[in-house]
């Protein structure tokens, strides 16, 4: 059964403002805490079934209206709509979509409708990458059956007392009559698992470090034992491209394999017990750091939330090849392209070494921009091959203080690293990096004076 938990801040806000009611007495209809009302409206709190029939009996409301912000993804999903190019030079703030949201959702729902319609090239249906990644966002990443499911399968197995390696190697013989076997890289070739079907093995690659070996077999149990768990999930989600339906179950199966491996009420109790210290959770669970970076990702069971971090994974040429936001709202890995001044690309010249980097997403202030980020490098494939990718985490900076990779770097706005979305769409002045100018402003030249930035424009978008 999917998790039931429904977050309606929107929908509260808009029968409170219809009604001329302040928080203080919309709480009273309702029969809750002042308090409570507003964690509920930022969405920090779901709609309880009890406070649901209350808003039925006392404001006729209709629960189905609900549908329409989540058909498009919410207020992150319309934040990442109005973060496109194409409108950089309006400044659209998050404040702004929200009041856009609240205030008029038919309206919001028409130009949602509108903007995936616009044209191939930007219709995010159209690329299978893209929604599955939309519909990993619209679960903000926790599949709560999944990670129960995991938890009662890791009890049974008693991982947290023994090898994993042995144990999974066991639960394969003596379950499924899978025996696992690693063999040479000539045998092979560009593959790290295989499922011999007529051998009855599990082949692994040699080349696979310890912490993959064991992830790999997470993931042939998944396949074997969570089919159908997995494949429920899925269909719930509305594909149209079948291909975007195989990365979504793709996903779903890492998704558990992880679980397994960090159980959700053990790992969260080892975040909580070492400030997230991610060197310890690491060795800890003998998991890599993509591995925990996934991972850090997911904790949004109610009652028992961790801190809502989110992770990309970027190549030399700041292209990202993993995007995911969970519960964090973040809008500054909508870019196409990464920021030449945040630390992904540092990490490529600090190979392996953990480095932490305090960022202005936009460079305009808004305080929801302020990012505490980690990052590191990556293999590609696990197996010591020449690709290499970098991780990063990122955490709002209000929430970092506690975080044992926090301590001793400022977290204040003023010392926070100003960085784009990618030059065409960064709009802050003076940027000795900038490699283009931004769309939407006029270009200024001064037959004088030579500037120190490549490119002056103007504070207002140009008229064209």
């Amino acid at each position: 059964m999917a998790d039931s938990s429904v977050f309606a801040g929107p929908a509260l806000r808009r029968i409170r403002r219809r009604e001329g009611l302040t928080q203080a007495a919309t709480a009273a209809r309702l029969s809750i805490s002042p308090s409570y009302l507003n964690l509920m409206e930022r969405n920090q709190r779901p709609v309880s079934a009890r406070v649901m029939m209350r808003l039925v009996e006392e404001f006729d409301f209709d629960p189905r209206t609900l549908r329409e912000d989540a058909t498009i993804g919410g207020l992150d999903g319309l934040a990442r709509r109005f973060a496109d190019e194409r409108f950089a030079d309006l400044a659209i703030d998050r404040e702004e979509v929200d009041e856009f949201l609240s205030s008029a959702p038919q309206a919001a729902a028409a130009f949602a409708r509108l903007y995936d319609r616009a044209g191939e090239a930007s219709v995010p249906g159209t690329d299978p990458i893209v929604s599955s990644r939309r519909e990993i966002e619209r679960w903000r990443n926790h599949f709560g059956d999944l990670d129960r499911a995991a938890e009662e399968l890791s009890d049974e197995m008693r991982l947290s007392r023994g090898d994993l390696w042995v144990a999974l190697t066991e639960r394969l013989r003596e379950r499924h009559q899978f025996a696992v076997r690693l063999l040479p890289r000539e045998i092979m070739p560009g593959a790290v698992r295989r499922l011999d079907l007529h051998a009855r093995q599990v082949q692994l690659s040699e080349m696979l470090p310890p912490e993959s070996r064991v992830f790999q077999l997470a993931v042939q149990l998944a396949q074997l034992e969570q089919r159908e768990a997995i494949d429920t999930i899925a269909q719930g989600a509305r594909f149209d491209d079948e291909t975007a339906r195989e990365l979504f179950l793709y996903h779903l199966t890492g998704y558990f394999a992880a679980a397994l491996i960090m159980p959700y009420g053990r790992f969260l109790r080892a975040c909580d017990a070492t400030d997230y210290d991610l060197p310890v959770l690491q060795r800890r669970f003998g998991v890599s750091f993509e591995q925990l970076a996934h991972r850090l990702t997911t904790l949004q069971r109610v009652g028992q939330r961790g801190l809502p971090f989110f992770m990309v994974r970027l190549d030399r040429a700041g292209q990202f090849s993993k995007r995911i936001v969970g519960a964090s709202g973040a809008e500054l890995i909508e870019a196409e392209h990464s920021c030449p001044l945040w630390i992904a690309h540092k990490a490529f010249e600090r190979s392996g070494d953990l480095l932490v980097q305090t960022v202005n997403s936009q460079g305009d202030g808004n305080k929801t921009d302020i990012w505490f980020t980690i990052g590191r490098t990556v293999e590609g494939t696990g197996t010591g091959s020449a690709a290499r990718f970098a991780v990063l985490l990122g955490l709002d900076a209000s929430l970092a203080g506690s975080l044992a990779q926090a301590r001793g770097v400022s977290l204040r706005r003023e010392d926070a690293v100003p960085i784009g979305p990618g030059c065409r769409r960064c709009h802050i002045a003076g940027c000795e990096q900038r490699s283009l100018p931004p769309i939407g402003r006029r270009l200024r030249f001064d037959p004088v004076t030579r500037g120190t930035t490549p490119f002056d424009f103007a504070d207002q978008a140009a008229n064209i």
